[in-house]
């Protein structure tokens, strides 16, 4: 039974899904289409698709030390192998996940305490693209185990005039794996100044 999380709401991953190994996040999120008068004046499809692309920042004691530790569309898995980015997806379009990373939760070195998923609009400054031009945008994590979803977050505010996003953090407290429904949107124009966030 997946649960339904609210923005800040926490879950026990360990505890809730005993023996626990490898998540799938799974992210979404459509484009919303301009509507009415000025959409049609201005041309919706003389626009460039939005390009959202997700990213896990991996931290050690709350910080990010070192690049190898981001897994996004240009470093699809990190050197321990434990977390994977299943690909780039340029449009979002479709149904179900945009876009997945893969976590093996059983094998992530000791070191590392935190991973931050996030979600930024490639060239969303020179595009003029934000966060308030996206709809029904979600996170969800899912037991590798049996395909079956465990919880998910879908991102209800304004997010207009946000260029990245914030989407959840899975951490370890006490020997356990929890997830936080973040969704925290930023002005950052790109992947490292959002990285910069957590050093």
């Amino acid at each position: 039974m997946s649960v339904s999380l609210q923005k800040g709401q926490k879950v026990n991953l360990s505890k809730e899904h005993a023996g626990l190994s490898k998540v799938i996040v799974g992210l979404g999120w459509d484009e919303a289409k301009s509507s009415g008068f000025l959409g049609g004046l201005f041309g919706s499809s003389s626009q460039q698709a939005i390009d959202c692309d997700a990213s896990a920042i991996m931290l050690k004691n709350g910080k990010f030390t070192d690049k190898t530790d981001l897994v996004y569309f240009g470093n699809l898995k990190h050197k321990s192998g434990t977390v994977n980015h299943m690909g780039d997806n340029l449009t979002g379009a479709g149904e179900g996940d945009d876009e997945q990373i893969v976590i093996d939760l059983s094998r992530v070195p000791a070191e590392y305490d935190k991973i931050v998923i996030v979600v930024n609009i490639y060239q969303a400054v020179k595009r003029k693209q934000h966060f308030g031009m996206i709809k029904n945008a979600f996170i969800r994590l899912v037991d590798a185990r049996d395909n079956k979803e465990m919880c998910k977050y879908n991102l209800t505010e304004n997010y207009s005039g946000m260029t990245a996003m914030i989407f959840g953090e899975i951490y370890r407290h006490n020997g356990e794996w929890k997830f936080n429904a973040v969704g925290n949107g930023t002005t950052d124009p790109g992947l490292s100044e959002l990285c910069q966030r957590f050093v």
